[in-house]
């Protein structure tokens, strides 16, 4: 059982559970103390201070993101000591801050701008001391602010703990402290994955997606141009979130039809490219099984997780499917299959994927995409940009009615659904590569060993003669862990699913503010809700993509799947 200890917040006597910190204690009572540092899914900092509350007795002032609770503690969070201590950091830090807010990225959803308004910060007193200095847009993915750096260090923190890739660091002291790439460096110059949670991390507008919604308006009002749009499966069930519903909230219909509301001439799934990628992957899977391949097998639908392993263990590239991600494989599709049977030329298909990633943008950059002699998929949106068109066009989400996906691109089954969590894609490959090589029908499809928020999750299944054990990781931490194995000769797998960000895609970079722990689990917890009611759930049995097969691709592994759906990584190039 565990223990209590009786406390007083503003004057309110409560009982907590023992060592919990005060900010803990007065969100479980209802009372919100603000910050900027803190972080629910980081460790604490205590450097910006907005979370400071009067100490009783002493009158002294602490953290109450680092301080614990402790038996007969008097809190106060109203004071006007405490207002007055707020106000004046913020006014220290507006000082220091760019007054663009009107125009800024994050204008709506800013946490610094929230804080302001809260503490009705109207006039910044003292001198500004704000130095311009050049953003970084060397990237397809993110742009770099250091203007609007409140050196919170979320960004530092989430780069160099939990992704394990450490190019964002804390240089100097005091006032000329400031968080960057070493020596000042573009994030082009440094060993970046672009997987954005740093972006997501950042409670200001220091540092974000690259904005490409001007693309797409251009490309809509183009009437030379067909544009189609693929959705990736994570954002169904968290662009929602950006119209204050909860987290997880399933919205697949209300999704097509704002994207349809929006000019798309058509919406398609990239589901059905899921499904595609389970047919190619599974069969290269067997193929290196029998044939004696390179083993394990590595994932190779999160970009981001390409790039780590193109600049941290290319030596290991040979482990790594040679598959296209989803996205990739949709667009080749789209501009040769697509344009074949509907007669528009691929030069006036213009192919748009909304995703839950930011790595995603250069993945659709890289000059390997364009195996149909055109750019596979020719601008990326993350949810967030997906969320500022809707609003720009004064599309009220909530108030739609469902809609479907077109087709031909748009049947899907459940197994590529649950692409977007940790564990999905590996869970998807076994219902099918079972049933190939079994030739039996697997009854129960859940394999729910590989599901959660564990960082790295195992399990073994019985393939005919072979015992398969196979793993799954997400977040570039657990990544590494892997790769070392792998290189020590110590990995007993046979397949192992890698994902960049931590959850899967439902946690990706591209997300909406706000993205935790707790989120991600709902999240999560939908797309698994998804796949238990579709009428199929296996990738080999979606009619569209057996289409696909029977008319234009051949077979699995054939020459034209190879040539549109297959690719050598092995050099990113940014």
């Amino acid at each position: 059982m565990k223990k209590l200890v009786k406390m007083m917040i503003n004057g309110r006597q409560v009982e907590v559970e023992q060592g919990i910190t005060i900010m803990e204690a007065a969100k479980q009572c209802g009372i919100y103390i603000p910050s900027l540092c803190h972080h629910p899914d980081q460790s604490v900092k205590a450097n910006c201070r907005i979370c400071s509350v009067e100490l009783g007795g002493s009158r002294n002032l602490v953290t109450a993101c680092s301080t614990k609770v402790q038996e007969g503690m008097e809190i106060q969070t109203n004071t006007a000591r405490v207002r007055e201590t707020v106000r004046t950091i913020l006014e220290l830090i507006f000082a220091d801050h760019p007054q663009d807010c009107l125009t800024c990225i994050r204008n709506g959803n800013c946490e610094l701008r929230k804080l302001a308004a809260r503490f009705g910060i109207s006039d910044i007193k003292g001198e500004k001391v704000l130095e311009d200095m050049p953003l970084d847009r060397s990237t397809a993915s993110l742009v770099r602010n250091p203007n609007k750096c409140i050196k919170c260090g979320r960004c530092a923190e989430v780069c160099h703990r939990i992704q394990q890739v450490g190019i964002l660091y804390t240089h100097n002291r005091s006032i000329d402290v400031c968080i960057s790439p070493e020596y000042g460096k573009e994030l082009t110059d440094v060993d970046c994955v672009l997987c954005g949670q740093c972006a997501i991390s950042c409670p200001v507008g220091a540092i974000h997606e690259k904005d490409d919604t001007d693309l797409v308006w251009r490309a809509i009002a183009d009437s030379r141009q067909h544009v189609i749009v693929q959705i990736a499966p994570a954002v169904r069930v968290s662009v929602a979130e950006e119209y204050d519903l909860p987290a997880g909230s399933i919205s697949t219909g209300k999704m097509i039809a704002a994207a349809r509301s929006l000019g798309f001439d058509r919406v398609f799934d990239t589901n059905f490219a899921a499904d595609l990628t389970i047919m190619e992957e599974g069969n290269e899977l067997l193929g290196r099984i029998q044939k004696g391949g390179v083993l394990p097998m590595l994932t190779s639908c999160s970009p981001g997780w390409i790039n780590y392993i193109e600049k941290y263990y290319p030596e290991l590239l040979a482990h790594v499917s040679s598959c296209k991600s989803p996205q990739q494989m949709f667009g080749a599709i789209a501009k040769t299959y697509y344009s074949q049977i509907t007669g528009i030329p691929a030069e006036n298909i213009t192919v748009v994927s909304i995703m839950p990633c930011t790595a995603k943008k250069h993945e659709a950059a890289r000059p390997e995409m364009n195996a149909s002699g055109y750019r596979d998929v020719d601008i990326v949106l993350t949810t967030r940009e997906f969320a500022r068109m809707l609003k720009h066009d004064g599309i009220d989400f909530t108030l739609l009615d469902d809609s479907d996906f077109d087709s031909p691109l748009g049947c899907s089954t459940g197994a590529a659904a649950i692409f977007g969590a940790s564990g999905g894609v590996m869970e998807a490959a076994l219902r099918t590569v079972y049933e190939v090589v079994t030739g039996e029908t697997l009854e129960k499809l859940e394999f729910t060993d590989l599901r959660g928020m564990e960082g790295m999750k195992t399990a073994s299944l019985k393939l005919g003669t072979e015992n398969v054990k196979v793993a799954i990781v997400h977040g570039l931490a657990q990544a590494k862990k892997v790769m070392e194995m792998i290189k020590a000769g110590q990995a007993e797998y046979t397949f192992i699913e890698v994902m960049c960000c931590p959850g899967g895609c439902i946690g990706g970079g591209g997300q909406p503010y706000g993205t935790n722990h707790e989120v991600k689990q709902k999240r999560m917890g939908s797309l698994y809700q998804i796949d238990r009611h579709l009428p199929i759930r296996k990738s080999h049995e979606n009619p569209d993509i057996k289409e696909l097969y029977d008319k234009f691709l051949g077979q699995p592994l054939g020459g034209k799947s190879h040539q549109l759906l297959h690719t050598k990584y092995g050099g990113a190039s940014f």
